[in-house]
């Protein structure tokens, strides 16, 4: 299964690490055991064991899309497209992987690669990664900084105005985290079409994106992400995404008209013609 994390993934994924791993001693480091040719490190994946073991996991925090985990003076961060687990005392580790640390008591962290991802080991503060940079600096979604002020700023920018309602959410990292997977049930929520144009958006238009923002990443970070993803233990999430690959094809639970699926900008886009008319 290809991971996708996208913010309510990466705050699950935060948070689950925090309370399995902190405290925790690394004894080994395993990186690049498995070939892949988009498995993405910070320079020699043959180092990592030299720089992480013997430190302890101090926290772990999510960043829009990214996982970030501290031990000591050193970070792991892992991108959009890895998969993390975690393994017990008792439990094997998969055979194929791009990273494993392994701790003292015998537990383990795995994450894989499936089509692409970055799993990137490095003092903290010394990695120059726009994305990452980007996703720190930004206000996280679930906090107050990130409010209407804040959004309106954004969508009221003249650069903005020709672009469609996808492209101004989950495109060229305005809103670090907010990708095409969280983005199908947060439109179907402000009934707009991911097609709409922002310049024919009405401000009740804008309004209800803010506030479909705020609750649905909000539900779907309390309930343990999407059910189309995967926790730290393996297990889907408990949020029932309306828009998504399992529902196209399916009656609209708002109005019964069948949800419809089109490739649009680069992606697959989920929407209810009948609630979201363009």
């Amino acid at each position: 299964m290809i991971a996708i994390i996208e913010f309510p993934e990466a705050f699950v994924l935060a948070r689950q690490l925090n309370d399995t791993i902190v405290t925790k001693k690394i004894a080994r480091v395993t990186a690049g055991q498995t070939p892949h040719k988009f498995a993405w490190f910070n320079g020699d994946p043959q180092k990592y064991h030299g720089m992480l073991a013997g430190k302890s996991i101090d926290n772990a925090a999510g960043y829009g899309g990214m996982v970030e985990i501290q031990a000591d003076s050193m970070a792991l961060l892992f991108g959009d497209g890895v998969n993390l687990r975690f393994h017990g005392q008792n439990e094997p580790p998969p055979q194929k992987h791009q990273l494993l640390v392994e701790f003292e008591d015998g537990s383990a962290v795995s994450a894989t690669v499936q089509m692409y991802g970055g799993l990137w080991c490095f003092g903290n503060g010394n990695f120059d990664n726009v994305y990452y940079k980007t996703a720190k600096e930004k206000p996280s979604l679930l906090l107050g900084e990130f409010d209407e002020f804040y959004f309106d700023r954004m969508i009221s920018s003249p650069n903005v105005h020709k672009l469609s309602a996808k492209a101004l959410l989950a495109t060229e990292q305005r809103i670090p985290g907010l990708g095409n997977g969280v983005l199908q049930d947060i439109l179907w929520d402000a009934k707009i079409h991911p097609k709409r144009k922002v310049n024919t958006l009405a401000e009740a238009d804008k309004n209800r994106i803010f506030h479909s923002i705020k609750t649905i990443l909000s539900s779907m970070a309390t309930l343990g992400g999407r059910n189309t993803e995967k926790d730290l233990f393996g297990n889907n999430g408990g949020y029932q995404t309306v828009m998504s690959k399992n529902n196209a094809g399916l009656p609209c639970p708002a109005c019964g008209d069948l949800i419809k699926k089109e490739s649009y900008l680069g992606g697959s886009i989920y929407f209810c013609p009948g609630c979201q008319n363009i």
